[in-house]
């Protein structure tokens, strides 16, 4: 695995293979491991805000779950693999069974913690879901947060699972991880709507090739349109500025 910086924020580079094995193998260390997927969105949002940027720094695996991201690794120098929130979910998942993993789903709309349950036990006969919440979407008072984290103390989980939505799953994952005794927190956003049937995924070319952005604002075209042309214009701005100075020195 490489760590290098994009756009100042730590990014972990590595084959898919290799992701999923290192999260697997978290189970039965002493402290709390914590997972985020980078896209466009999250790594400038992080290189905007300080409190996003300082609940990255703290993360085991900030994988590139954005193609652009993995493009901007390769010209970098670092070789590695597109590793998304929602495939090493389910990857994880699947392994995990023959490991008695046990998950905690965290977050979601109302239902759809539930209807992700639901499709996991069909999908994935024999695994171990302990408990499901969904959180209201507004800002948590201390007694809600201490009560959700002692939820899920109680259910045991090796991993839990939060669909909180970026930048403020990162928040909550990082405010988590030391107040709960797990192998791993991974924040995988919009991975309980796709696999819950709440949304539809775009499909895998459009994925390899760069373009689920596309898919998904077409999808939801009020709620990311303004998103995408404010953050994706500015990654392709900063990001060639990086290029520029690293090509300088090199």
């Amino acid at each position: 695995m490489t760590r290098l910086r994009i756009l100042g924020v730590p990014i972990d580079v590595l084959p898919f293979e290799a992701a999923v094995e290192a999260v697997l193998g978290w189970m039965g260390e002493p402290a709390s491991r914590t997972a985020h997927f980078c896209n466009v969105h999250l790594v400038v949002s992080a290189h905007d805000s300080p409190s996003v940027l300082e609940a990255l720094e703290g993360g085991t695996l900030n994988a590139t779950d954005g193609m652009p991201l993995v493009w901007m690794a390769h010209r970098l120098g670092a070789d590695g693999e597109r590793v998304s929130g929602p495939d090493l979910m389910l990857a994880v998942m699947d392994r995990g069974r023959a490991r008695d993993a046990r998950h905690y789903l965290y977050g979601g709309a109302p239902g759809v913690a539930e209807a992700l349950e639901r499709r996991l036990a069909q999908e994935l006969p024999g695994l171990r879901v302990v408990g499901a919440w969904a959180p209201p979407f507004r800002s948590l008072t201390t007694a809600e947060l201490n009560a959700d984290l002692e939820r899920i103390r109680a259910a045991a989980p090796d991993f839990v699972w939060v669909g909180l939505g970026a930048p403020k799953q990162e928040r909550w994952v990082e405010e988590a991880r030391d107040r709960l005794s797990v192998a791993g927190i991974m924040a995988v956003g919009a991975a309980f709507d796709f696999h819950g049937g709440a949304k539809r995924r775009a499909p895998r070319w459009m994925q390899r090739t760069g373009l689920e952005w596309l898919h998904r604002l077409a999808s939801e075209p009020r709620r990311l349109l303004g998103r995408y042309a404010i953050t994706n214009t500015r990654f392709v701005f900063l990001a060639a500025r990086q290029l520029a100075r690293h090509g300088a020195r090199h």
